[in-house]
This record gives structure tokens, sequence and C-alpha cells, in this order.
């Protein structure tokens, strides 16, 4: 196919900071070289764990005020990474985040997982007629780690980007986290915890079809992290960062991806690669 000018990416978010945490890299690069970046936000993220004690308040179970001040921090995020053209599916506020599997949070009459997959694929359809992206990015199956807003986010992407010339699952890379966290080890002044084999979720590299080097914009990757202050952490100008949970976890030079639809020709290093 020819590329439209210019040529057009689409991402599939659950919460505010996934963008940053799974494909921040991947976002700064294609939107410095002119691709036109589009990231669409499922919910507010009203459930997430507040890292700062003076935030707290904000908490779901105390004032409640979390989800609009992640709509800051995504706002600050977004420009970090260059992205102009932010969406949040249904409007601002339209589903709530469910939290994780089996918390009070899923039966939220909001909450994403309670919404209707029907009328969410229907409003991320009307997005892609719009947009016309080439490429669509989301998460697997699994939804990364089982997060079900994660998973939902996954069930809709696949109903609505159908004619889509390339949909990616985002994922981890077994042996570059493995390396990663082999290094973070040699730091005695690491503020957390090393993570325990096999507890970060991580992708087997055979399965990995996408490989994109994102060394050149680890800065704006880290500054985008560092725009979620109430749920990122960052140490020492991104060498690593930490959730909530108080568990390392490596920055990483690449991002990973696996093909599930369209034409793996040239496609190892590029997510467009081939579509000229």
């Amino acid at each position: 196919m020819t590329l439209t000018a210019p040529p057009r990416l689409l991402l599939v978010h659950a919460h505010p900071d996934d963008e940053s945490l799974w494909t921040g890299g991947t976002i700064a690069r294609y939107a410095a070289s002119g691709v036109h970046v589009t990231v669409v936000t499922c919910t507010l993220g009203e459930e997430g764990e507040i890292i700062p004690p003076a935030l707290r308040e904000l908490a779901a179970g105390a004032a409640d005020q979390l989800g609009g001040y992640r709509v800051a921090e995504l706002r600050s995020a977004c420009a970090a990474l260059s992205v102009t053209d932010h969406r949040f599916l249904g409007g601002i506020g339209r589903w709530r985040d469910s939290g994780m599997a089996g918390v009070e949070a899923n039966d939220h009459p909001r909450a994403f997982v309670r919404g209707s997959a029907d009328e969410q694929a229907a409003e991320l359809a009307s997005i892609i007629s719009s947009v016309k992206p080439q490429v669509v990015v989301t998460y697997d199956e699994f939804g990364g780690y089982g997060h079900p807003d994660h998973i939902r986010a996954h069930e809709i992407t696949m109903a609505a980007a159908g004619e889509v010339d390339r949909v990616f699952y985002a994922v981890t890379s077994r042996s570059a986290t493995e390396a990663g966290v082999a290094a973070l080890a040699a730091h005695e002044d690491l503020p957390w915890r090393l993570p325990a084999p096999g507890e970060l979720p991580v992708t087997d590299d055979e399965a990995i079809t996408t490989t994109i080097d994102v060394s050149e914009h680890l800065v704006a990757k880290v500054r985008a992290l560092r725009a979620h202050s109430t749920q990122v952490s960052v140490w020492q100008d991104g060498v690593a960062y930490a959730l909530s949970n108080g568990i390392a976890q490596p920055v990483v030079p690449s991002e990973y991806y696996v093909l599930v639809r369209g034409s793996a020709d040239g496609a190892r290093t590029d997510l467009f690669g081939g579509l000229d």
C-alpha cells in the first residue's frame, strides 16, 4: 500500500501512564520522525495506588479525585512524547478504571469492564475511521499482566481494527528485562527491591516479531514517566523506575511488539516497515 502523508499510528491504552510505560519510546520516536501519533486512553485511572503521601487523599476511597489529577499528568506526559492527538474513549470520564481483578471497583456502575464491549468497540471504530491509521498497537489477550481493563482494551481493539493494515501487541522482552535487572543488581544504592525471578511480566523472545530501537528517545520517555508522579517513581535520570509496589524495573533501550495482523515483510525493526 501507499502510506498517507504523514503515516498514522494509533495506540489504545487502558489508563494514564500505560502509554509511557509500555510504548513511550516508540511514541516519541515516531512522533519525532513526522508520524501522526494518536493515543486513545480508555479510563482516567481512578483506582490507581498513589505513591506520594501528600496526595493520598485523592484516592478512590477518600476524595475520589485521582482521575482528574491523572488527566493533568497524562497531558504532561503527552507533551513530553510530542503527542498532539490524544482521545479519551467515549469522551473524558465515560468509563471508569475497574481496578485489579476481583476487587470491589469491578462492580462500579461505570467500570470499564461493566460497560458494553460492543459500545466501546464502536466508539473506538469511530476514532479509527476518523484517524485512518495504518498501524494500531494494544495489549495481548492477557492484557500484558492480567488487568481487566487491559484485557478489555485488547478485546475492543481487535473488534474495531478490522481494516487496519497492521495490529501489534506491545510486550516486554524476557532477555532485555533479565539483562536490565542484572545490571540493576550492581547498584548498591538502588532504592527499591529487585524483582524475583518470574515476577515481572515478560514475553519469550522467540515470539517477538518487532524490536523498536528507542535509545535516542529515552530522555522523552523518562520525562513522560516522571509526569505520572502519582504512579511512577524514576531513579537517577532513568536508570530504573518503580510503581507503588516498590519493585525496581529497568529502563531498556528498545521496545518490543508482536505482530498479530498484517504482513510481516519489513516489520522486524519498524512498525511501518514495508508499508510503502
